[in-house]
């Protein structure tokens, strides 16, 4: 049997992380990953045990299980419709099943299998898929895993986006609870047997609304509705690190309190281009203790990193008195080494102001751009500026619940209160700290960029 496969489809094929995720948007060969991920495993391992979930019978029938059945050698593979089962001549076999219902997880109590597979992850519910996961065992020593394979959008996607998106940088393995966790991206244009083929699909996909047309060709997460910062694009907003010119201001912003200390050192070009470069976000709401002053004095000047430093910029309630001690929370970090810039807490003028900071463009080049924009290693920030949620009472504020998402930009708000001032101007190839080749978008991952 030949085999052909792209880049994205071999790099899922040879995951054999605890969790697998694969895809985003729509084209990027999904399904056929799975099915020809699930015949090599099962010609390599005899007498290995696998199954793939879809939703409903008939998804699996007219996805899943006709292709296999296109694609599978009847000299090693045959299938019994009556449950459906696939087996092989080397003993193994693959377990097509649907799970429409929340009870149906409990037809597979006593199952165990080497990899469980999801076609369409975002079509299951949390809960059916961490009862499932329970199902992944086995004592041959085979590689286990579960992998998966899913576009955004549908009843499953926060959660999705939550376990994978999140708190994996893409192709990046994670470390979590012990297992491993890997988030594999792949957009139509990394399938190029179906742009060759259908080279048309792709217009298609352009020709869909806005938000159908992000999911699924952009293969875009934040698209949930009521988002407050509905400017935040991953594709645009969030890059890869790069040394920061010693010419460029550095700035330090926070929000802080018992439950949360949220603070991010932000450098600022000769365009006042804000590029927000490490963050601290510790405290009870991610699980931690909390820190008290001199704790979070200490953070701040492990932040600082030997830079220096123009402003802390912290909102006015800091420097309200305490009535036992009569000091101020900013006397208090004053004491611990950190002086504070107080700047105005407004609510709503401050985040139409980061909404302009948010906000995209086209620059000279006619690359997208915009003046605000996250190191990729900032992962806290990303999340909750991707979830923030619109208060249903006043759209032009954010819901304060859950109270978690909101440390995270009010901190970055009080940076763009704080008015910071650009270095002195640099030449135009230098706006982005890079020297680019023939003039390249500095968003191209896949280009090659000299750092200065």
């Amino acid at each position: 049997m030949d085999i052909s496969v792209s880049k994205r489809q071999k790099k899922f094929c040879d995951s054999y992380e605890s969790e697998v995720l694969y895809g985003g948007a729509a084209g990027g060969g999904k399904s056929y990953g799975q099915i020809i991920d699930a015949f090599l495993y099962a010609m390599k391992y005899p007498a290995s045990k696998q199954i793939i979930f879809r939703r409903t019978l008939p998804e699996l029938e007219k996805s899943i299980i006709r292709t296999s059945l296109m694609l599978y050698p009847q000299q090693v593979y045959s299938y019994r419709k009556a449950d459906h089962t696939g087996t092989f001549v080397n003993g193994s076999l693959i377990d097509f099943a649907y799970c429409d219902s929340e009870q149906d997880v409990f037809r597979y109590q006593s199952a165990e299998y080497d990899v469980i597979r999801f076609d369409e992850l975002t079509h299951f519910t949390e809960s059916m898929y961490l009862y499932l996961l329970s199902r992944c065992r086995g004592v041959n020593g085979y590689p286990k895993s579960v992998k998966s394979s899913t576009n955004p959008g549908g009843i499953g996607h926060s959660w999705v986006k939550k376990r994978f998106i999140d708190c994996c940088l893409p192709d990046k393995v994670m470390y979590l609870d012990g297992m491993t966790r890997v988030f594999i991206p792949a957009k139509i244009t990394d399938n190029g047997f179906l742009m060759k083929s259908d080279p048309m699909y792709i217009k298609r996909l352009e020709a869909l609304g806005k938000k159908d047309r992000m999911a699924l060709l952009d293969g875009c997460w934040d698209i949930a509705e009521g988002r407050f910062f509905d400017e935040f694009d991953r594709n645009i907003h969030v890059m890869t690190p790069f040394e920061i010119p010693d010419d460029w201001r550095k700035y330090i912003c926070l929000d802080y309190g018992l439950d949360m200390l949220a603070a991010y050192k932000i450098a600022v070009d000769g365009f006042c281009n804000a590029f927000v470069t490490a963050e601290i976000y510790e405290g009870k709401d991610n699980g931690g203790k909390g820190l008290i002053v001199s704790q979070a004095a200490l953070r701040l000047k492990e932040l600082c990193s030997g830079d220096k430093i123009r402003a802390v910029f912290a909102p006015p309630d800091l420097w309200n008195r305490q009535k036992d001690s009569g000091k101020s929370i900013a006397g208090l970090f004053a004491e611990n080494g950190i002086n504070l810039t107080r700047v105005s807490a407004g609510r709503i003028s401050g985040w139409m102001a980061m909404k302009e900071w948010l906000h995209v463009y086209s620059d000279e080049c006619g690359m997208p751009a915009a003046r605000l924009r996250i190191f990729d290693c900032c992962s806290n920030l990303i999340r909750c500026i991707s979830m923030l949620q619109c208060d249903v009472q006043n759209p032009s504020d954010c819901a304060v619940v859950p109270h978690e998402l909101t440390h995270a930009p009010d901190a970055i708000r009080y940076f763009i209160s704080g008015q910071p001032k650009p270095a002195q101007p640099l030449p135009p190839e230098y706006r982005y700290g890079f020297t680019f080749e023939k003039r390249l978008s500095p968003f191209d991952s896949e280009k090659q960029f000299k750092i200065i």
